[in-house]
Formats: structure tokens, sequence, C-alpha cells
């Protein structure tokens, strides 16, 4: 898995998949919905995927000593990286956030721990949407982009949406800095408790769907 996590940043990486993440710095802007810096991160596996098959990255892969799964396990763990990355970027700058004091965020929810909680069921949605969709054809990546990304912005709405009119959203969750620290902490562990599960659950239906493909 390491040589393939290797390929994949060496060969298969678009450019613009390893800026993306340094936008979390997004979280700096006043009454801005952050949920869309995590969006970009989105768009650069879109890129990665793109790129692949402009490339022959496909091909290439499989004529290497490795099965499907591990193809795909490869390629979502590389996805994995970004994502994971951008999220430790983000808490740097909602760290940042605080010590310059820019205050709360009038636009939605704060830079807080439920904030990740929820960026992270936003991410393990497109994960298992893209990935699934994506190796039923990876022919047609941009197919499974739009797809996952209507959905991903459906789910950005709605969540913001929650934290103006649902009172645990609007009087908890997005609470001031210092307040209900224990339901922000819960909101961030089931958060990233259901990704892992969508993740996983995207990496074996992808694996399955990507067993059946006839590559040409």
């Amino acid at each position: 898995m390491k040589a393939l996590i290797k390929k994949e940043f060496s060969l298969a990486m678009h450019p613009a998949a390893m800026c993306f993440p340094f936008l979390a710095a997004m979280l700096l802007i006043p009454g801005y919905p952050f949920y869309v810096a995590f969006f970009y991160v989105t768009l650069g596996i879109f890129f990665i995927c793109l790129s692949a098959r402009e490339n022959s990255d496909e091909l290439f892969t499989l004529l290497l000593p490795v099965s499907r799964l591990r193809a795909v396990q490869g390629r979502i763990l590389t996805a994995v990286i970004l994502e994971l990355f951008q999220i430790v970027l983000g808490v740097i700058f909602a760290l940042l956030r605080g010590v310059l004091k820019i205050g709360p965020n009038a636009a939605g929810m704060d830079a807080n721990a439920a904030l990740f909680g929820l960026v992270f069921i936003m991410l393990g949605i497109f994960n298992l949407l893209f990935f699934v969709s994506y190796y039923k054809n990876t022919a047609k990546p941009g197919k499974a982009f739009l797809v996952s990304a209507i959905v991903t912005f459906v789910y950005i709405t709605t969540a913001e949406i929650l934290c103006h009119a649902v009172p645990l959203f609007r009087d908890v969750l997005d609470a001031p800095a210092g307040e209900f620290a224990g339901a922000k902490a819960a909101a961030l562990i089931i958060g990233g408790a259901i990704y892992i599960i969508l993740t996983l659950t995207a990496t074996v239906w992808s694996a399955k769907n990507y067993e059946k493909l006839d590559i040409k």
C-alpha cells in the first residue's frame, strides 16, 4: 500500500489537489459559510481522477502486481490523506481566528469542534457518492462529481439553515467559544465516526463495482 500511495502522489496527483487544502485559510474570513472551504478538497479529488483518465493512469496501475481492490484502496486513501490534511489546517486556522479575535461567524456555523464534526460527515457523504459512482465507469469522473457535488451543496445549505433555525445547532453547537464544549466534542466524535463508516463503505462498494468494470 505504501508503494501505491507513493505512486498516487508521484504520478496521479494533480497540482490543484495539493493547493486546495490550504484554502482552509478561508476560515479567517468574517461572515463566510465555512463548509465551502472544505468543498474545494473534493474538487481536487475530482481533478486527480480526471487527470488519471487523461494520462492512462488506471491502465498503468492495473499493469502493476496489485489487485483492483488495492487500486481502489490506494486512490481512496489518497483522498483521505488530502481531506485530513485540510482538516488539520482548518483546526490551525480556527485557532488563529480566535487569537485574532475575529468574532462569531454571522453567516453560519462558527469555526469550532462541531463544525469539524459536520465537515467530516460532509466529506464522508462525498466519498461514498463520488467513489461508488466513479468506479462504475472510470471514464466518466465528471458525472460522478456532478452528482456528489450537488448533494454536497444540498448538505451545506441544510447545515447552515439548521444553524439558524434549530435550537440544538443555533444555541448549543454554534454557541460562543467555551460554551457547551461537551456537546461540541460529541458532535466532532460522532462526525468522525460517520466519516470513517461512510469512507470504509465507499471502499468496499467501489471495489465491488470496479471488479465488474471492463477496462478498455
